[in-house]
């Protein structure tokens, strides 16, 4: 077994595959079986688009814990420039130039020592024990659109449970364990889709900043550090909220539910706040 496959050897995302595995046969043979039949056009409509979010949701999860969420190349050396004419912009190069007191390298900008994978990794936002794999620069859109698909996953399961409850006769005299397994997936799902729901909505934040999760706590600190000297900050990734979906999700809106998909972001966007330093200063 290759290195990359023994990553599915692990408790939480074998914990992952075996709720998806109930959810599935929950939602299709039994609750959507129960509502409408999967022999009618509408319970397979609603099969056929419950099985097409497992699947995208199963596509993303893979590519998630298999694709190298990013290393710092070996022959990585940073641009130092030649002089900074102010504390301001001397500070900003030295939180850019910076050396990894653990690996004993240099490492770019947005980059953060994991000390679960034991090394640095570009633009990293956690290291996530339910994909056994951190999440950085290049499985950040996997790691999206699977919390995108399970939450839009969850609610669907819900509503179809809820639809079956409904439409069930319920003799109150008889079925106690049917009535005691419907009220415990419907209590499970609606905790899968509120924490799956305010991970959405967590990542949807970050990503129309363009920030990971490091960065939005290490944003506090400086944001009360300019505060008390009287400046204001503001995010140095952040380049407006479409370009900054386009720098995790891909230039091409049709590709964008697509966690394979080529994106455009040069090395972690290290040029950005260059660029804008050099815009400056030309100006």
């Amino acid at each position: 077994m290759s290195m990359d496959c023994q990553r599915f050897l692990s408790i939480p995302i074998l914990a992952v595959i075996l709720l998806l595995g109930f959810v599935y046969y929950a939602t299709v043979f039994i609750f959507i079986n129960d509502w409408v039949g999967l022999q009618t056009s509408a319970g397979f409509l609603n099969a056929l688009i419950f099985t097409s979010l497992v699947c995208l949701f199963l596509f993303s999860f893979s590519i998630a814990v298999l694709t190298d969420p990013g290393h710092v190349p070996s022959s990585f050396i940073p641009d130092v420039e030649d002089t900074v004419s102010s504390d301001q912009e001397l500070q900003k190069t030295s939180s850019q130039v910076s050396q990894c007191d653990k690996c004993s390298a240099y490492k770019p900008p947005r980059t953060h020592h994991c000390k679960v994978c034991r090394r640095c990794v570009l633009r990293m936002d956690h290291h996530c024990l339910w994909i056994n794999n951190c999440v950085g620069h290049w499985n950040y859109k996997a790691f999206f659109l699977l919390v995108l698909f399970g939450t839009t996953g969850s609610i669907y399961s819900t509503v179809m449970l809820i639809s079956s409850g409904f439409h069930k006769d319920w003799d109150f005299g008889e079925r106690v364990p049917l009535k005691i397994f419907y009220v415990c997936c419907g209590a499970m799902m609606v905790l899968l889709s509120l924490t799956l729901g305010t991970l959405l909505g967590w990542h949807v934040y970050l990503i129309i900043h363009n920030m990971t999760t490091i960065e939005y706590y290490e944003g506090i600190r400086a944001a009360w550090l300019a505060r008390k000297s009287g400046q204001s900050y503001r995010h140095p990734f952040d380049v407006g909220v479409y370009k900054n979906i386009t720098l995790v999700l891909g230039p091409n809106m049709l590709t964008w539910l697509c966690p394979t998909a080529e994106f455009t972001v040069c090395l972690l966007n290290f040029s950005i706040p260059k660029m804008q330093k050099s815009q400056k200063r030309s100006d």
